[in-house]
C-alpha cells in the first residue's frame, strides 16, 4: 500500500519555501520528490497538508492544491505501474510523474555539446550502477540532487562550462547554509562531482576545467567501536531465538567477527564457504562488492555457526531477504541498549570548521558499520600488524585504513590498563 504526503521544505521559514511530497511504501520505505511548488508556511495547514483557502490563504491557493491533488494522483499511478511489473519506482521516475504535465512541444535542436551536463551525469551514474556498485551510484545521485536544487533556489543554469571556481565556492557554500551538510558530506559531494568532471573529461565529453581549485576541508569523526568488554555482553544477552532481535544480532557478530561490510554479508553464498583442510581452517573467499578487492577471513566457530545459519536461511526477513540496513541499524539500537551499551559517547560534526559536539550513550550511534571498525580495533589491541588486518578487511589503502587507528580517549585508556595497574 503506497500513500502520498505534502510537506513544506522549510516549515520555519519567513518566506515561500519548497513544497515536497512523500510517498510511503507499506509505512517503510520512503521516497522524497519536489513538486516544483512553493508557499509561504503562513499560508499552509500542515494537518491537512494543502495551502489554506480561507481566512490567511487566498483565492489563487485553490489551483495549488488542484496540482497537489495531480501530483498525488500521477505519483501513486507510477507506483501502480511499477507495482505491476515487480519493480519500485526509482527516483527519476517519480520526478517525472510529479513534474507538471504540459502540452506537446515541437522537438528541441540537437544538444549541442556545452548543454548535455546532465544528459551526461545521469549516463555517469547509470554507468557507476551498472558495475555492481549501487551504493556508490547513490552516493553520485545525492551529489547530483544537491546540485539540481542548488541550480533551482539561484536560478544558475549548471553546465560544464558555468561550474567556475566561484560558482563552486557558491555551491558549497550553499551546502553548509542551506542544505545544513557537515564539512565531511560537502567534501563528499565536491569529490563526486569533480569525480564525474574527470570521467567526463576522459570520454571527451568537455575540456572544461569545471570547479577547477574548489576544495573544502575532510575532518573525519572519531572511531566507535566496541571494546571487547561490549562485545561480549552483547553475545551474552539472552534473546528468544529465531526473533528480529536474535537475527539481527548474528548479522552484527558475523560482521564483528569477519570486518565485512553490509553489502558483503548479504551476498555470502554457498560458494564463498571454504570448507577447513588439513592446513587452512574454514574461511570466507569473495570479492568485496566497493574495492573489487578479493578477501579471505578465516571463520572462528561462532563466525562459521552464524555462517551456517545464514547459508540455510535461518537469518533472512520476510519474503527470504535478508534485514535491510537501515533496518538492521535500528535493531541494532535496540540491542544496544538491552545489553547495557551505554557508555556515553563524544560526537562531533564540523561545520565550517566549527566543531559541534553533542554527547550520546554508545547504543544510539551503534550502526552495521560499527562492526567493521570493531573488528579492526579489537584485532589491532590483540597485536596483530595493521598490514594484517588490512588484508582481512580489503582496504586497498592505508590512508583509508588509518582512521580505524586513530585512537580515542577510551581506547587509549584501555591499553594503558593493559600494560599498568591501575591503583583503586
Amino acid at each position: 500500500m503506497a500513500t502520498v504526503s505534502f510537506h513544506l521544505k522549510e516549515p520555519g521559514a519567513d518566506r515561500p519555501t519548497a513544497i515536497f511530497a512523500l510517498l510511503t511504501i507499506d509505512r517503510r520505505t520512503r521516497s522524497k520528490v519536489y513538486t516544483g511548488q512553493s508557499i509561504h508556511p503562513g499560508k499552509w495547514g500542515k494537518a491537512e497538508q494543502r495551502a489554506l483557502t480561507r481566512g490567511r490563504g487566498n483565492e489563487l491557493n485553490g489551483h495549488l492544491n488542484d496540482t497537489l491533488d495531480g501530483i498525488s494522483q500521477r505519483l501513486l499511478l507510477a507506483y501502480g505501474e511499477c507495482l505491476a511489473a515487480g519493480t519500485l519506482p526509482t527516483a527519476a521516475q517519480l520526478k517525472e510523474a510529479a513534474a507538471p504535465e504540459k502540452p506537446a512541444e515541437p522537438a528541441p535542436p540537437a544538444p549541442t555539446p556545452g548543454g548535455q551536463f546532465w544528459q551526461r551525469f545521469e549516463e555517469w551514474v547509470s554507468y557507476t550502477r551498472n558495475t555492481g556498485t549501487r551504493g556508490t551510484a547513490q552516493g553520485h545521485a545525492t551529489a547530483g540532487r544537491h546540485l539540481r536544487e542548488f541550480a533551482e533556489s539561484t536560478g544558475y543554469a549548471v553546465d560544464f562550462d558555468t561550474l567556475t571556481p566561484a560558482v563552486g565556492d557558491r555551491f558549497t557554500a550553499y551546502l553548509l547554509n542551506v542544505a545544513g551538510l557537515a564539512d565531511n558530506s560537502i567534501h563528499k559531494n565536491l569529490f563526486r562531482l569533480k569525480s564525474f568532471i574527470k570521467w567526463a573529461t576522459q570520454r571527451g565529453y568537455t575540456t572544461a576545467p569545471a570547479l577547477h581549485g574548489v576544495t573544502w576541508a575532510k575532518r573525519e569523526p572519531d572511531v566507535i567501536a566496541l571494546s571487547a568488554a561490549e562485545l561480549r555482553a552483547l553475545e551474552a544477552l539472552p534473546l528468544p531465538p529465531g526473533l528480529r532481535l536474535d537475527k539481527a544480532r548474528a548479522w552484527f557478530l558475523l560482521a564483528c567477527y569477519t570486518g565485512l561490510r553490509y553489502s558483503d554479508l548479504v551476498s555470502i553464498q554457498p560458494q564463498h564457504l571454504r570448507p577447513a583442510t588439513d592446513k587452512l581452517p574454514a574461511h570466507l573467499r569473495l570479492t568485496a562488492k566497493k574495492t573489487r578487492a578479493v578477501v579471505n577471513v578465516p571463520l572462528s566457530a561462532p563466525a562459521l555457526a552464524i555462517v551456517n545459519r545464514l547459508l540455510a536461511g535461518g537469518l533472512a526477513s520476510v519474503k527470504s531477504q535478508p534485514i535491510t540496513n537501515p533496518v538492521l541499524n535500528r535493531f541494532l539500537k535496540e540491542l544496544g541498549a538491552l545489553a547495557g551499551i551505554n557508555s556515553p559517547v563524544e560526537v562531533i560534526r564540523y561545520r565550517g570548521g566549527v566543531a559541534d559536539v553533542t554527547t550520546y550513550p554508545k547504543y544510539e550511534k551503534l550502526t552495521v558499520h560499527t562492526a567493521r571498525r570493531t573488528f579492526v580495533t579489537l584485532n589491532l589491541g590483540k597485536g596483530m600488524s595493521a598490514e594484517f588486518v588490512m588484508k582481512l578487511t580489503g582496504h586497498t589503502s592505508y590512508k583509508s585504513f588509518q582512521r580505524y587507528v586513530n585512537l580515542t580517549p577510551q581506547r587509549v585508556a584501555e591499553e594503558f590498563a593493559r600494560f599498568h595497574e591501575m591503583p583503586d
